[in-house]
């Protein structure tokens, strides 16, 4: 997409040429230069945490599946965060009713992505089923297992876009292939958490070598 400047830049530049080039110039002999506009104050954004000792980035880690309690949906990214913390909200509902501790962080299952939104499983681990299941809207499962690598981000959940290209530069560099599926881990509460503040495990799951596509 071609850059558009506006005309005051336009004049600008040309102006700046003709003082470090000597070259004439009729409009600024006619007429003096207007005088720029103040800039805006830059907007700074709040710090991002840094890595601590013994944050990972890449480690090979073997997942074990989970017996979940969950609420699949979809979501648009730009809601990303309420839609998941909506679905987590209910699922606890359901276990602080039926006096049921988790068994682990809280997680998102991400089953399909696009550039605008995404399908998800929000769940919570569990020791054991239940023996009266969930009916309706949350429902009892498993979470996924196998071979993956261990991401660890700390901060907004915006900031997560910066971490996902991270890992994608890191994929690419190892030539490894990912499945279409990865999940969130949240080390610190999404629900109750300072929202500049959180620890986010990102778990992908990679192909075997030499897996074909599909």
């Amino acid at each position: 997409m071609p850059l558009r400047l506006p005309l005051r830049a336009v004049v600008a530049l040309a102006v700046a040429l003709t003082m470090a080039f000597g070259l004439p110039s009729m409009s600024s002999a006619q007429n003096p230069a207007p005088t720029p506009a103040p800039a805006a104050p830059e907007q700074i954004a709040p710090p991002t945490p840094p890595a601590q000792p013994g944050d990972v980035f890449g480690e090979n880690t073997a997942l074990t599946a989970k017996t979940i309690v969950y609420v699949k949906g979809s979501g648009t990214w730009d809601k990303a965060l309420d839609t998941i913390t909506g679905s987590l909200r209910k699922i606890r509902t359901y276990l602080d009713k039926e006096g049921i501790k988790p068994d682990g962080p809280a997680m998102t299952i991400f089953t399909a992505t696009d550039d605008t939104g995404f399908d998800y499983q929000a769940a919570i681990p569990i020791a054991a089923a239940p023996k009266n299941p969930p009916h309706g809207d949350i429902l009892l499962g498993q979470s996924p297992d196998g071979q993956a690598l261990k991401f660890v981000h700390r901060g907004s959940y915006d900031d997560l876009d910066n971490t996902y290209e991270a890992i994608t530069n890191y994929l690419d560099d190892k030539r490894l292939e990912a499945k279409d599926m990865f999940i969130e881990e949240y080390v610190t509460d999404p629900v109750s958490a300072d929202a500049h503040k959180l620890v986010i495990n990102v778990y992908v799951l990679i192909k075997p070598p030499g897996t074909s596509p599909g």
